[in-house]
């Protein structure tokens, strides 16, 4: 799921701190290499901004509110060690983001990211990627924000597993925990309760984040805070199906990233000419390697699913059996469990490319288990600016929250 047409972009081990710095060398733009170990140690780290108020404010400008605003922020690419989606070890990038405030112990945010298919349109590598500043907004609050790029973007190793739970949540875990441990380095200290929040792709992901953190132990430090999901397929199955049909907007270009992904993990196809029409299926695979824009690959492909994908195909996601029903199962129930902590979901009735019934679909289920969701309706705008409309709404959810937990 993306933000917009032109930013289409998607173990759990011990907690380990990494190598900490030589005395008085805080991290720089000189590039800082550390040992390769366990799940969230870091592999290395590069500032990337250094801000004031007004220079936050001035990135925001014109493309979100920037009117909360309250600190200078310091950014940084860090790389760190954790897990693909077949469990191996691998390495995932992220930017962390630094209030320059007085305050040692800082609150934390994960944020997760929609849907990337280009590797460097993330918040490590592109500044003027919506992930930046939302990373930005968040840490000139006062708070320390992990951004994880997930498995395969950014400068991470290998291929991204779009959607995959076991990746997802092994990435942002692990991406905080390597934050804590960059923020030790730097003479400051993350708060135990993390606040998550994500869009689109990251909604379901900020679900999945926030079950590890509370019912599965994934950390033995950090703690579930607040959850705030942003316009989330949190019925995959419904929203792949969608696709199949073009009721969707972008519909060929979400299921081809899907297919294409999916098959390399779990296998829908045994050859591309079985998923997708002649010439395309010549070029589909090549196109999602994580080294094509998102321009480059619309310019290539049709954006129907009728002119892209073979009948017998789309059939197949629009019923879904064996590995791909089973594969599917967790991702139509990221929210069937109870949260301990204050949820707020947002999403808006103009978004074209997620339906608003996935924001009811998640309210139901935890409703049903017993949580009192709060359902904000955004109003009448599109995918990308539902995100925008969030952001500051978000913010506040998150302080009211931290007052009351």
């Amino acid at each position: 799921m993306t933000s917009q047409l032109a930013q289409i972009r998607i173990a759990v081990g011990t907690a380990l701190l990494g190598s900490v710095l030589a005395a008085n060398a805080p991290a720089s733009a000189a590039e800082v290499h550390h040992p390769q170990t366990r799940g969230g140690a870091i592999v290395s780290s590069e500032r990337v901004a250094d801000l004031t108020p007004g220079e936050v404010t001035g990135e925001l400008q014109g493309k979100i509110d920037s009117s909360q605003v309250r600190f200078g922020v310091t950014a940084y690419r860090v790389a760190y060690r954790t897990t693909d989606s077949a469990g191996a070890a691998t390495t995932a990038s992220q930017l962390v983001v630094l209030p320059k405030n007085a305050a040692r112990r800082l609150p934390t945010v994960s944020w997760l990211h929609g849907t990337t298919v280009y590797r460097k349109d993330v918040a490590s590598e592109n500044p003027a990627s919506e992930d930046r500043l939302t990373a930005l907004l968040f840490a000139s609050t006062g708070r320390a924000v992990s951004a994880p790029d997930y498995v395969g973007l950014g400068s991470g190793e290998g291929f991204h597993p779009y959607g995959d739970p076991g990746a997802t949540v092994a990435a942002s875990v692990d991406g905080l925990r390597a934050a804590r441990a960059f923020a030790h380095q730097n003479g400051r200290e993350l708060e135990r309760n993390v606040q998550v929040s994500g869009f689109s792709q990251g909604g379901p992901a900020t679900m999945m984040v926030g079950r590890a953190l509370q019912q599965e132990g994934a950390d033995h430090y950090f703690r579930l805070g607040a959850l705030a999901p942003v316009s989330g397929p949190f019925h995959l199955s419904a929203f792949e199906s969608a696709a199949a049909d073009d009721k969707i907007d972008k519909s060929g270009i979400y299921l081809a990233y899907f297919a294409t992904a999916w098959n390399r993990m779990y296998g829908l196809y045994g050859s591309p000419g079985e998923a997708f029409r002649a010439p395309y299926d010549q070029k589909v695979e090549g196109l999602f390697d994580g080294y094509h824009t998102t321009d480059q690959i619309v310019s290539e492909l049709p954006p129907a699913s009728k002119d892209l994908f073979t009948e017998a195909f789309l059939d197949k996601i629009r019923k879904p059996a064996g590995v791909l029903k089973r594969r599917l199962n967790p991702l139509d129930n990221t929210c069937n469990w109870r949260p301990d902590v204050p949820v707020q979901i947002f999403h808006s009735r103009g978004d074209k490319d997620v339906d608003y019934s996935h924001a009811e679909y998640c309210a139901n289920q935890l409703t049903k288990n017993g949580a009192a969701p709060r359902l904000t309706n955004l109003g009448n705008f599109d995918h990308s600016g539902s995100v925008r409309q969030a952001l500051p709404q978000v913010i506040r959810f998150f302080d009211e929250s931290a007052k009351t937990g």
